[in-house]
C-alpha cells in the first residue's frame, strides 16, 4: 500500500486505487452463524465441523452449549420473548411448544428449501416427519417443514450378553415377550447376584415412554390416539392392564431398589459396569456405553410383546435445528444446515458420536451395534408424529403416578382415575 501511496502523491491514481480496492472480493467472515444447543457429547465434534465450514466458506460458525436441557429450554424461551434468538437453535418439548414458536413468527418455514434439489428426500422420513406440520393439524400451524433433523433416535431395551452367558442363557436370544423378560431377569439375578433391571425412572419421561409403547401394543395406536382426543377414557381395561405391568415388575423383585429416584446418567453408569442384566435406553447409549464401559458386551432388543398387535417404538429425530425467521443471516443458516446434513458430515458425526444419522445412504458406515437398529425405523412412533398430544398436566400426573405404582404407594386404578378426572376437567375448559 505504501507504493500506491507514493504514486498517489505523484498523480491521479487515487481514483484507480479506490476502484481497485472496492473490486477486491471480500471474505464473508463478517457473517457469523450462532447455534445454541444442549448436546454435551457433541460439542467437540461440532467445533471441528465449524472449523471446516469456515475454511470452506469463510463464514464463522459458533456452537454455544447450554446444559442441562431444562436450563437450555428456559434460555430459548427467554430469548424468544426478548426477540434475541440466535440464527439456529433447537426446541425441546412437546410439538405444541414448537407450534407456539412457529405461530409467533420465530421459526422459518423450510419447505421451499427442502423441496429445492430434493433435500427433503435425503432424510429418513421417520426423522423428518417429526419436524412437519401436516394439513389441518391440531395446532393451527401453516403446513410445512420447520426444522432440520440432525440424527435419528429410537428407544430400545438393552441387555448384558456377558451376564446372559454367566446365567447359562443364550446371549444371542434376548426375550421376546413380557413373560420371558421377567423370567430371564429373575434367572440372571438369582445366578449372578446382579440386578435384573435398571433405568433412570427418577426421570418420569422414561417411564412415560415405556408405558405408552406397552399401551399401544395392548390397544393399538388408533385407540391410543382416541384416548388423547378424549374419546376413550384412561380407565379402560387396556390402560389398567398397561399400568399393572409396573406392579408385576415390582412384585417380580427384578428392579433396582433406587429406580424411582435415579436419573438416567446413573442408570447408564450402573449398566455399563455390568451391575444389571437389562435396561431401557435410547440409541444414544452406544456413545455413552463406549465412554463408560468400553469392554461392555451388550445388545439391543425390541419391546417385550404383550399381544399380537404391532409394536411401536418410540423414536424419530433425535435432535433438530430450527432457523430464526427474523435473522438477517437466515439464508446462510440454511446453507450451513444443508452442508451439515450432507453425507460427508453425517458420516463424521457417526464416527465421532455413534448416533444414527438423519439421512439415508450412510448405513455401511454404521458400527455393528447401530446397524441392527435401522430395521426398526419403520415402526417408530413419537408425540411429534401424532395428530394430537396429551396435555402436559396429564403427563405430569401420569409420570408421578407410575413412579408411585413402582414404589407400591398407589395402585393402577387409583392413578388412572386421577388421570381421567383431570382429563375430563381439561376437556370441559
Amino acid at each position: 500500500m505504501g507504493i500506491f501511496f507514493r504514486k498517489i502523491k505523484k498523480g491521479g491514481w487515487i481514483f484507480l486505487f479506490l476502484f481497485l480496492w472496492s473490486c477486491v472480493p471480500q471474505k464473508s467472515s463478517e457473517k457469523k452463524i450462532v447455534i445454541w444447543h444442549w448436546m454435551n457429547d457433541r460439542q467437540t465434534a461440532f467445533e471441528e465441523l465449524a472449523g471446516r465450514y469456515q475454511k470452506e466458506t469463510g463464514i464463522e460458525i459458533e456452537f454455544k452449549l447450554f446444559s442441562p436441557p431444562d436450563i437450555y429450554s428456559q434460555k430459548v424461551i427467554a430469548a424468544a420473548r426478548a426477540n434475541n434468538l440466535p440464527e439456529i437453535f433447537g426446541i425441546l418439548g412437546e410439538k405444541k411448544t414448537l407450534a407456539s414458536f412457529v405461530k409467533a413468527g420465530y421459526i422459518l418455514d423450510l419447505t421451499p428449501y427442502m423441496e429445492k434439489d430434493n433435500w427433503k428426500d435425503t432424510f429418513y422420513p421417520q426423522a423428518l416427519g417429526v419436524t412437519i406440520f401436516g394439513e389441518a393439524n391440531a395446532y393451527g400451524v401453516k403446513p410445512g417443514i420447520y426444522a432440520v433433523p440432525l440424527d435419528t433416535m429410537l428407544m430400545q431395551f438393552v441387555y448384558n450378553k456377558s451376564l446372559f452367558r454367566e446365567a447359562g442363557l443364550d446371549s444371542d436370544k434376548p426375550p421376546l415377550s413380557f413373560e420371558e423378560f421377567i423370567t430371564f431377569a429373575r434367572s440372571i439375578k438369582e445366578k449372578t447376584a446382579k440386578e435384573g433391571f435398571v433405568c433412570g425412572w427418577g426421570e418420569g419421561w422414561l417411564l412415560n415412554c415405556l408405558a405408552i409403547q406397552w399401551a399401544i401394543n395392548l390397544m393399538g395406536e388408533e385407540n391410543f390416539i382416541r384416548t388423547l382426543k378424549g374419546e376413550l377414557p384412561y380407565t379402560t381395561k387396556e390402560w389398567i392392564d398397561t399400568f399393572s405391568l409396573f406392579v408385576r415388575l415390582r412384585e417380580a423383585k427384578i428392579l433396582h431398589p433406587n429406580l424411582t429416584t435415579m436419573i438416567n446418567k446413573e442408570a447408564e453408569d450402573l449398566f455399563s459396569r455390568g451391575k444389571a442384566a437389562f435396561s431401557f435406553n435410547g440409541s444414544w447409549a452406544v456413545n455413552v456405553y463406549k465412554e463408560l464401559g468400553p469392554d461392555l458386551d451388550y445388545g439391543f432388543f425390541a419391546l417385550p410383546k404383550l399381544s399380537d398387535l404391532a409394536i411401536k417404538i418410540w423414536g424419530g429425530a433425535g435432535a433438530s435445528f430450527m432457523i430464526n425467521a427474523n435473522s438477517k443471516h437466515k439464508e446462510e443458516a440454511v446453507k450451513f444446515l444443508k452442508w451439515l446434513t450432507a453425507r460427508e458430515q453425517q458420516i463424521f458425526l457417526i464416527e465421532k458420536t455413534n448416533n444414527l444419522p438423519a439421512i439415508k445412504g450412510c448405513e455401511e458406515k454404521l458400527p455393528k451395534i447401530l446397524k441392527g437398529l435401522v430395521k426398526y425405523l419403520d415402526s417408530l412412533t413419537h408425540p411429534n408424529l401424532w395428530p394430537y398430544n396429551e396435555d402436559s398436566r396429564i403427563i405430569e400426573i401420569m409420570n408421578t403416578g407410575l413412579q408411585q405404582i413402582v414404589m407400591g404407594l398407589k395402585n393402577p386404578q387409583e392413578v388412572l382415575a386421577q388421570i381421567q378426572k383431570e382429563k375430563e376437567r381439561l376437556l370441559r375448559q
